[in-house]
């Protein structure tokens, strides 16, 4: 049963369920090191211990995948390309533009180029997540990244489906903490990226957080969460909205801010009611008594001082007027017709979000991730001579003579 407790105790539910990394971190460092040395050898050695690989090398070819494709039924294949639509519009809006800006003889700007080669790596564990796949390719496809590599341990056939729809560069059968190494690295067969991408296990995140220095990765990700807040909603809806996060993990989190007693006792009966017919109870279950609860607030306020305390992956608001307060969130969802299932599967913004209170640092991913701003700057004799006198001042400031006879020798 959900716990329905006052603000006064909601530190309890604002203490961060991160996973514990250091054990995993203690079993991934020879991992990453074997990898490194030997290449293929210890990847395919993994592989064959982790993931119940048989094959002599983790590729899937194209043609397997485009097979894959068309064995999908057509409503599946229609909805993948109805959310892929959606996907690619909004990747669009967020890609950075060029820039320039001309004053008095001295140009300055910006030019975005993306990266040469990402990862993305795709869980492949208690569901297949296509979703998942859609929502890492097609921002870097919008970027225009040349070489597009995806890794899934143990791909059901609408993950080699996906990845033929979306024609990415290269698909591995592998996964965990070796797949990570095999990318940050490169191996013989699975080329060095850029930057790696996507959720995973423990292992797959403390191998990201300790090769963060040999590659760009996107973030750490820690259990997934949704914080709600509502008055006087639909109790069927959002105990609903609660189930479906606390369904991906017993380590998900569900939380309800509302002033209104009536609907909080509501939402946890109609969640009992709603568990007894769900089919992914057994985990659901586990995640509501754990780590979720209903918290009474004295105010709108409150709530969302609160919210922006916790900054949660999702979150859910009544109506529009409360976005201008948010600070801190992965994603925002809007009214009572917004589910986050919707944002999960089609609505169009990514999935791929920030655990863990990271949302007070950063949004989700985006395009942006998988281009680089390069600044350029071009000044004419002109305006050199009227920066002259700051540049010399702060250079001899600084005890860089040169840089100010640099200067000085064009005047």
């Amino acid at each position: 049963m959900i716990r329905i407790i006052e603000a006064s105790e909601v530190g309890s539910i604002l203490r961060r369920r991160a996973a514990r990394l250091d054990k995993a971190e203690t079993m991934v460092r020879p991992i990453l090191e074997a990898v490194r040395k030997r290449g293929d050898k210890a990847l395919l050695g993994y592989a064959r211990r982790f993931d119940a690989f048989e094959g002599d090398t983790p590729a899937v070819s194209a043609g397997h995948l485009d097979s894959a494709w068309t064995a999908l039924r057509h409503e599946l294949r229609t909805a993948i390309q109805t959310s892929a639509r959606n996907i690619r519009a909004f990747a669009r809006l967020q890609l950075p533009k060029p820039v320039a800006k001309t004053t008095a003889g001295r140009r300055v700007g910006q030019i975005v180029r993306p990266l040469d080669s990402v990862a993305a790596y795709i869980p492949g564990g208690r569901y297949p997540l296509p979703s998942t796949l859609l929502m890492t390719v097609i921002p870097a496809k919008v970027a225009g990244v040349n070489h597009i590599a995806v890794a899934c341990p143990r791909p059901a056939p609408v993950i080699l489906g996906t990845a033929g729809f979306l024609e990415v560069s290269a698909f591995y059968r592998m996964g965990g903490a070796h797949a990570i190494a095999a990318f940050a690295y490169g191996t013989e067969s699975v080329p060095r990226a850029d930057r790696i991408v996507g959720p995973g296990n423990i292992y797959v995140a403390a191998a990201k957080k300790l090769l963060a220095g040999e590659v760009g990765i996107d973030f750490v990700a820690g259990p997934t969460e949704i914080l709600i807040i509502s008055f006087e909603g639909d109790p069927r809806w959002i105990a609903a909205d609660m189930l479906a996060q606390a369904e991906h993990d017993t380590a998900a989190a569900a939380v309800l801010l509302t002033t209104s007693r009536t609907l909080a006792r509501a939402v946890a009966g109609e969640i009992e009611r709603q568990l007894a017919t769900l089919p992914t109870a057994g985990v659901a279950r586990t995640a509501i008594a754990r780590n979720s609860a209903i918290v009474l607030v004295r105010s709108s306020a409150q709530a969302v001082e609160i919210a922006n305390r916790f900054a949660p992956e999702h979150l859910s608001v009544p109506d529009r007027s409360f976005v201008g307060d948010i600070r801190h969130a992965g994603s925002v969802f809007i009214g009572p017709m917004s589910p986050e299932a919707a944002g999960d599967y089609a609505s169009g913004p990514n999935h791929v979000l920030p655990t863990n209170g990271l949302a007070s640092l950063r949004g989700g991913l985006s395009a942006a991730d998988f281009v680089k701003i390069i600044s350029v700057q071009e000044l004419d004799a002109r305006a050199l001579r009227r920066l002259a006198p700051a540049i010399v001042t702060l250079a001899r400031a600084e005890g860089l003579e040169g840089h100010a006879r640099s200067v000085e020798a064009r005047l």
